[in-house]
């Protein structure tokens, strides 16, 4: 069940009337289309490939990109409305969404150039090619720099080798943007499904966040053509960090999205169930769990937002993305937490979906970055500022 959330200010959340209607559209999509099928297909662990494909037809796959070339023409507030309405019902199929609106189709369309875009953009925005990126490995995911994928060029190709896993729509897609060290620079690249010596492993089972599935990219010796490099050589960790900063700052949105639909399965739930003669919220204990829910939603959504405002192509906010997911990250788990406790034995079941969000809200502390890495981001860029500030 769906409950207003009354808000301090609804010029933070919607800065314009264009933001207020695109709320509207994914709020009612995904009551209408993405609810009803959760369950299912976290269930089953796969992804609703038909589903997805509507978003395409929403606009959603290029959201941040031009409406010159094709795109929503939209910015960071609108990337994270989609992230956060999305995740109140199915932060699995959000998951796929964002690993391929985000950190392909953004990170492409700002890292390539005008004949890439010709052969890729119409596709992965309207959904027929479902598109990733590759960049954690088995001994580098933090460690972003300790890559071991290699990348060598050889006359008209460049031929990768190495592994990546853990790699969100690595079943089902069909283009990724691959990071590979080339003569030990951290270059991008795209490789297709159908470059010969790439392909992806089983899918990898996983506790939450079902509705997407992932796997490990393999290349063996993979030639792509040398017209897939992805702006230059040696580059790749500048387009890296750059969209590290909206990855981070719609994954807070994701938990943002959780914590407001545990909240109001709270507020609901201690309503309508009696215990003792009582409606539940008439009892301290879970008074704390939902006053304390909504506070920390609420701040967690405020900073996200805020963050939102200020994130561009061409304007950095590495420090509030970090800040933004490393607070509003835990926030997620502990919402998700409480409305299992609200509901006892009934938010253990599969029967509600405060478990299956449960389950979801997990990896947000570890995907995107770990909140120790952000942690450890946090306490370098403070200090640099603060010593640039003279006061040191």
């Amino acid at each position: 069940m769906f409950t207003a959330m009354s808000t301090p200010s609804d010029e933070l959340f919607n800065p314009s009337e264009e933001h207020r209607l695109l709320r509207q559209t994914i709020a009612d999509f995904a009551r209408r289309e993405v609810e009803p099928q959760a369950a299912e297909f976290d269930e089953k662990g796969e992804l609703n490939v038909g589903l997805f494909r509507k978003l395409g037809e929403l606009g959603l796959l290029g959201i941040t990109v031009p409406e010159d070339e094709g795109g929503a023409g939209m910015d960071a507030v609108a990337a994270t409305i989609v992230h956060h309405e999305l995740s109140k019902v199915d932060p699995g199929f959000c998951l796929a969404y964002l690993a391929h609106s985000m950190l392909f189709v953004n990170n492409f369309y700002h890292c390539s150039n005008p004949e890439q875009r010709e052969r890729y953009l119409d596709k992965v925005m309207s959904g027929e090619w479902i598109a990733g990126m590759g960049m954690t490995e088995p001994g580098a995911g933090t460690d972003v720099l300790g890559m071991k994928t290699t990348a060598a060029r050889d006359g008209d190709a460049y031929v990768l080798n190495g592994t990546k896993t853990y790699i969100t729509n690595g079943p089902e897609g069909f283009c990724f943007l691959v990071y590979a060290k080339l003569d030990d620079r951290i270059t991008a690249f795209v490789v297709d499904r159908d470059c010969p010596g790439f392909s992806t492993s089983k899918h990898i089972e996983k506790l939450g966040m079902r509705g997407s599935t992932m796997s490990e990219l393999i290349f063996e010796d993979c030639r792509i053509p040398a017209s897939n490099l992805l702006g230059e050589e040696g580059g790749g960790i500048t387009h890296m960090m750059r969209n590290l900063e909206i990855e981070r700052l719609t994954l807070a949105a994701m938990s943002v999205g959780i914590a407001e639909r545990c909240v109001e399965i709270m507020v609901d739930y201690a309503e309508q169930r009696r215990a003792f003669n009582e409606s539940l919220n008439r009892f301290g204990q879970i008074q704390r769990y939902i006053g304390e829910g909504y506070a920390m939603m609420l701040a967690a959504k405020c900073l996200t937002y805020n963050v939102a405002r200020d994130l561009g192509p061409e304007t950095r906010a590495r420090v509030g993305s970090d800040a933004a997911k490393l607070f509003a990250a835990p926030v997620g788990k502990t919402c998700a937490d409480w409305a299992m406790q609200v509901m006892g034995g009934a938010g253990y079941c599969r029967e509600f979906p405060v478990e299956r969000l449960w389950r979801d809200a997990k990896l947000l502390e570890i995907g995107g970055g770990t909140i120790e890495a952000h942690q450890k981001n946090l306490t370098k860029d403070l200090t640099r500022m603060w010593k640039a500030s003279g006061k040191a």
